[in-house]
């Protein structure tokens, strides 16, 4: 990808695939090196049966599937650089506490870490500029240039074998990012006042999902639903994420039929679709069923407030759960459900990664083995993703994520001849689905709050998107 593309897109989006919030309240960057390499095992000192010459199983190249933890590369001497947008894990010790615990099986591998709050503009600026390190959360880039960059971990079909979700970063059947961990999308939601408000079953469709947001605001003092409109990256980034099977039953949806579709924001009829899914938000406003000002939400502020019983619920991806439940003394009060929508009697959930670690691929053998085990450790080892309450991403690691009465889908990739499509319909269309395009969803707060139709919204996203498939030339098929 060209320098001047790669800041264009830095510029223009955030990284909203699963967004998790990184908490630190600061815009600067915090940095830390690790030092601690003093607590070594006696097996962990003097094993080691490999070297950066030792071949695998495909030749010569190394891979994810190739590294036994534990037992290879435990006297390997490298110091690695990692960039990502856990400044929340920086702060709280977290990030250092796992790399201890790491050295203590490689002793000398060094670790610095840098945590990033703007992170999504950052890392596609810091990209291409080849400052950032060894390892960092891969951004929104086209997948034609994965390659470019990053080394892979192997096959996606040998991937998959291991972790899930090893197609979402793929290139001409090569896996090139490994989750941190995952997110299922559904609804948060306080158990207490549901049980308050007399709503005795979850709703499983938009009209029941509005109608018990009104036995909220009639029998309780909890706002109905809180948008977190004021932290902008809870709207596009999160409603948008419903796209897809959640709102169609359709797997190819999303990636492979949304672009060609002619009006993918028409009333389906039936409560479900795009159309449907925006509308809950729309419903929720124009009744006043949210927050007094929608301007003043408070994003910290509100893992507290759900906590006490203040919010009903909440739009948000599987990894609030761990910080909703923490944020006070009533963690059990905390519920995850489907979004509120059903399809041919289903109710459908994706899982997907949040970000994903990606290798350098311009850097040395030493480095990239170090960084390629310490990236396995992290996934299977370190109990990360289990304690941020994420949807699992090793196939081997033990996890406690449960998300009953739902049937868990991925979205299908687009087809290679596509990887960029959705991304130029995003850029021409200036609609920006699950792109960073905040400022549309956040405009629907707006426009319903200002009794502005619905219809009148949807058609003008309709005429944006039919002008960009005419501008790009782009089949209408469905």
């Amino acid at each position: 990808m060209k320098l001047k593309k790669l800041i264009a897109l830095g510029m223009a989006t955030v990284m909203t695939l699963s967004l998790t919030a990184c908490g630190g309240g600061s815009n600067e960057v915090s940095t830390t090196k690790d030092s601690s390499n003093d607590t070594v095992s006696n097996e962990a000192s003097t094993t080691d049966t490999k070297t950066e010459d030792d071949t695998t199983a495909e030749g010569s190249e190394l891979t994810y599937a190739s590294i036994t933890l534990g037992e290879d590369y435990t006297d390997l001497t490298a110091s690695i650089k990692w960039m990502h947008h856990k400044t929340d894990r920086e702060e709280d010790g977290t990030i250092q506490a796992y790399i201890d615990k790491f050295n203590e099986t490689y002793p000398n591998i060094t670790v610095e870490h840098e945590g990033i709050t703007d992170y999504a503009e950052s890392a596609l600026l810091r990209l291409p500029m080849g400052d950032w390190g060894d390892i960092m959360f891969i951004p929104s880039i086209d997948m034609v240039d994965l390659e470019t960059y990053f080394l892979p971990y192997g096959t996606v079909s040998e991937m998959s074998e291991l972790v899930n979700f090893a197609d979402q970063w793929k290139y001409q059947d090569m896996c090139y990012g490994v989750g941190y961990m995952g997110n299922a999308q559904g609804v948060l939601y306080n158990k207490a006042v549901f049980e308050k408000a007399g709503i005795t079953k979850l709703p499983t469709t938009p009209d029941e999902f509005i109608a018990d947001l009104q036995l909220i605001k009639d029998n309780t003092d909890a706002i109905p639903l809180y948008t977190n409109y004021a932290a902008g990256w809870t709207m596009g980034g999160q409603w948008d994420s419903y796209l897809g099977a959640i709102t169609t039953g359709d797997t190819t949806w999303l990636n492979q039929k949304f672009t060609h579709t002619a009006e993918p924001f028409a009333n389906a009829g039936d409560g479900t679709g795009a159309y449907a899914l925006y509308k809950v938000l729309y419903d929720a406003v124009a009744n006043g069923l949210i927050e007094d000002d929608y301007t003043t939400t408070d994003w910290e502020g509100c893992k507290g407030m759900i906590n006490r019983g203040e919010i009903g619920t909440m739009f948000l991806g599987s990894w609030a759960i761990a910080q909703m439940k923490a944020a006070g003394e009533n963690p059990d009060d905390i519920g995850y459900m489907p979004f509120p929508m059903t399809i041919n009697g289903k109710q459908y959930a994706t899982a997907g990664p949040d970000y994903c670690y990606g290798i350098n691929a311009n850097t040395d053998k030493d480095r990239q083995t170090a960084s390629m085990v310490f990236v396995k450790w992290m996934v299977e080892e370190s109990g990360w993703c289990d304690f941020e309450g994420g949807y699992p991403i090793s196939k081997t690691a033990p996890t406690s994520f449960v998300f009953d009465g739902v049937e868990i889908v991925n979205n299908d990739s687009a087809a290679e001849s596509e990887a960029d499509l959705m991304n130029q319909m995003n850029a021409e269309s200036e609609l920006n689905f699950n792109n960073g395009g905040d400022s549309k969803v956040m405009k629907i707060v707006e426009d319903a709050s200002a009794g502005v139709a619905y219809d009148d919204i949807m058609a003008e996203w309709t005429k944006k998107w039919n002008d960009a498939q005419s501008s790009l030339g782009v089949e209408v098929l469905y």
